[in-house]
C-alpha cells in the first residue's frame, strides 16, 4: 500500500514538472526566434545602409597605381578618410580633414598620416591649389586622384562624411578618449563661437566636443600640423572605441544619420574583413607631413617639404609592400 502511495506521489511530481519544462522550452524557443529576428534585422539594416552609402569611383574598383584591383580579405589596402565641410548631405564642399591610412594584412598593422587642408599641391586640371579644394572642384574622384599624385600611393578605398555623421557616430559610441594638449574654446557645429570649452588633460569627449577638438587650428601654435595630429588621434580613438564597445545606443538613429551623410566605396564584405585589424588598435603608427607657411598673392598655403613627403610616401609604400610586388612582377617577367 505504501509503495502504491509513493508511486502516486512520484507520478504527480512528474506531471507538475512537465508543464514547467514545457514552459521553459517554449520560452527558450521564443527567445531564440526573437534573437534571430533581431540579428536578422540588424544584418538587413547594415546591408541596406552599406548599399545606400556605397558610391563607386568613375575609375572603377582599381586605382591607376595598381596592376589589379585589391581584395581586403587577401591584400594590403589603403583608405582615404575625408571630412567634408557640408551639412546638406551632398558632401561636395571643401574637405576640412584628409587622413590617409594603410593596412598591412599579414602584420595586422595600421599606419596613417594627416594631409594638411591648406597643402599646396597640383590638382589635375586646376593647377596648384589647396588640397582641400579638390573635392569642391571635382568631387571624390578628383580628391582621390590628387592624393594619389601628391603621395605617390594608390587610394584603394575612401570614406567621406560630414560633421553631422561624425557627431552621431561618436555619440553612439558614448564618446572617445583623447589627450587635450592645452585649454581652448571653439565654435560648435552650428557656428556658435566659444560654445565648446576644453581643458588640458585626458578627457572623454562627446560628438560636439570631438568635432571642436578635430577642427580647431588658430589657437594651436603648430597650426595645421597640430590639427592633423588631433585628427589622427580622433580616428585612432574611434577605431579603439569601436573595437571594444559592447553595444551601440540609438542604433537606428545613427544608421539613418550615416546613411544620409556618408559615402564610401566599401561593400559589406569589405567592411567585415576589417575585423582582422581589431587587435591592432593599440599599435596605430601616425606619420607626419611637414612644411612651411607661405603666401602667394596674399593667400595662405602650406608648402610641404619634398624630402619629408618623399620619406612618408616611401614608408606608406613599404607598408603596402608596393615596391616588393613590383620587383616580384619584374622577376617573373624576366627570361
Amino acid at each position: 500500500m505504501a509503495e502504491k502511495e509513493q508511486n502516486t506521489r512520484l507520478a504527480r511530481r512528474k506531471r507538475k514538472k512537465r508543464p514547467v519544462l514545457k514552459a521553459f522550452m517554449i520560452l527558450g524557443l521564443v527567445s531564440f526566434v526573437l534573437l534571430g529576428a533581431m540579428v536578422g534585422y540588424f544584418a538587413w539594416k547594415f546591408t541596406t545602409v552599406a548599399a545606400d552609402t556605397q558610391e563607386t569611383l568613375e575609375r572603377g574598383d582599381k586605382s591607376e597605381k595598381r596592376e589589379v584591383a585589391v581584395d581586403p580579405n587577401e591584400d594590403n589596402i589603403s583608405v582615404l578618410f575625408m571630412g567634408a565641410d557640408d551639412r546638406d548631405g551632398k558632401l561636395q564642399g571643401r574637405t576640412d580633414a584628409m587622413i590617409f591610412a594603410t593596412f598591412n594584412r599579414e602584420e595586422g598593422s595600421v599606419k596613417m598620416t594627416s594631409i594638411p587642408r591648406d597643402s599646396l599641391v597640383d590638382i589635375p586640371g586646376h593647377g596648384e591649389d589647396k588640397i582641400a579644394h579638390a573635392n569642391a572642384f571635382g568631387g571624390t574622384d578628383l580628391a582621390v586622384k590628387t592624393v594619389e599624385n601628391a603621395l605617390d600611393v594608390p587610394v584603394d578605398y575612401y570614406v567621406k562624411l560630414n560633421f553631422e555623421a561624425f557627431i552621431e557616430i561618436i555619440n553612439a559610441l558614448n564618446g572617445v578618449e583623447v589627450d587635450v594638449p592645452f585649454d581652448f574654446t571653439e565654435q560648435d557645429s552650428e557656428g556658435n563661437k566659444g560654445a565648446i570649452s576644453l581643458e588640458e588633460g585626458t578627457h572623454m569627449l562627446d560628438g560636439e566636443e570631438a568635432l571642436a577638438f578635430a577642427r580647431m587650428r588658430k589657437q594651436d601654435p603648430r597650426g595645421d600640423i597640430g590639427r592633423g595630429d588631433r585628427q589622427q588621434q580622433i580616428i585612432s580613438a574611434l577605431i579603439k572605441r569601436s573595437a571594444s564597445i559592447g553595444s551601440i545606443h540609438k542604433y537606428d538613429d545613427v544608421m539613418e544619420s550615416v546613411q544620409d551623410h556618408m559615402k564610401m566605396n566599401f561593400t559589406v564584405g569589405d567592411l567585415v574583413s576589417f575585423h582582422k585589424y581589431a587587435g591592432s588598435v593599440d599599435n596605430i603608427e601616425r606619420l607626419q607631413l611637414k612644411g612651411s607657411d607661405v603666401r602667394y598673392d596674399g593667400i595662405y598655403y602650406y608648402q610641404l617639404l619634398p624630402e619629408v613627403t618623399e620619406d612618408v610616401s616611401q614608408e606608406l609604400r613599404n607598408h603596402l609592400e608596393l615596391d616588393e610586388e613590383s620587383s616580384s612582377d619584374n622577376s617573373a617577367e624576366s627570361p
